[in-house]
């Protein structure tokens, strides 16, 4: 198999086979994101990725039962085009159940309800959406390319066509001070009407060399304190509405990691959280950033 520049993909996606779709992020602009930084955008052509899904068919036969389309935005690609890499896929692996991708918001937009359908009834059955905030001020701020509404509207798209949304929000992308209640509150809202299959939390961390680490260090932006953090988390839950909806904060960035139902985490990681905050014990912060209660 065949892969240019460094490998990304949802923890879900660890066990999948990765089809290297597109070279890059179509888009590639947002301030918090380090990600396909070194590689210039392109597509690549449909024989190299037959010939790719060939040679993975050769490598492990009949054992493939999941693929994630790489890169950051394997969605940007022609309906056409998908369709026949999802044909091709079904063809060569038999136990083949899932497969996935990541979905930039622009490039989702660009593509009907009705195209989604198409990917969907072909086998598209999952993708990620970094929808990061509900707020119009902090999306500007991040530049993620689209307003609020916009975002809502591509992930309804994605859940209307039957393809589950797995969505991505980011704690303290407001920063420390008046955006933050007004992120927190605007992306629950945005959340309560997009209603994904699956609620990704993870934490801003600027990372080095990115617009958003330059802010960090010019004090241009200030990151949540681990209380600030807390609150937030707390907000979020406190506003989501659907109590089947699945909720995954297990990332690497989180102090406070859940996995589950929003009905079976909720009471459990308020109290939690709220003893955190009463207490305010840095031993106790420490042992929420290891996930150790």
């Amino acid at each position: 198999m065949r892969y240019e520049g460094d490998i990304y993909r949802p923890p879900p996606e660890a066990d999948a086979y990765i089809l290297q779709c597109t070279i890059g992020c179509s888009y590639n602009k947002c301030t918090y994101c380090a990600m396909y930084k070194n590689v210039r955008y392109r597509a690549r052509p449909l024989d190299e990725l037959k010939e790719d899904i060939q040679m993975a068919k050769a490598a492990f036969g009949d054992s493939v039962e999941k693929v994630f389309l790489s890169d950051g935005d394997a969605i940007s690609l022609p309906t056409e085009m998908l369709l026949e890499i999802l044909a091709e896929l079904y063809a060569a692996f038999p136990k083949l159940s899932h497969v996935s991708t990541y979905a930039g918001p622009q490039s989702t937009l660009d593509k009907s309800l009705n195209e989604f359908k198409q990917l969907r009834e072909a086998g598209l059955t999952m993708t990620y959406l970094g929808v990061e905030s509900g707020s119009d001020e902090v999306l500007k701020a991040v530049r993620k390319g689209v307003t609020a509404n916009e975002m809502l509207t591509a992930g309804k798209n994605i859940v209307e066509s039957g393809i589950k949304l797995v969505a991505m929000v980011m704690i303290g992308l407001g920063g420390s001070g008046e955006l933050s209640r007004t992120h927190v509150l605007r992306t629950a809202t945005l959340i309560n009407q997009m209603d994904p299959y699956l609620l990704g939390i993870l934490t801003t961390v600027p990372i080095e060399g990115t617009a958003l680490f330059r802010q960090v260090t010019k004090r241009e932006f200030t990151l949540l304190s681990p209380y600030e953090v807390l609150e937030e988390i707390k907000m979020l839950l406190e506003h989501l509405e659907r109590e089947e909806l699945l909720i995954d904060s297990t990332h690497g960035s989180n102090i406070m990691p859940m996995k589950g139902t929003l009905q079976s985490v909720k009471r459990t990681v308020l109290d939690q959280i709220n003893d955190l905050l009463r207490e305010k014990d840095t031993n106790l912060i420490g042992k929420a950033y290891l996930g150790r209660f």
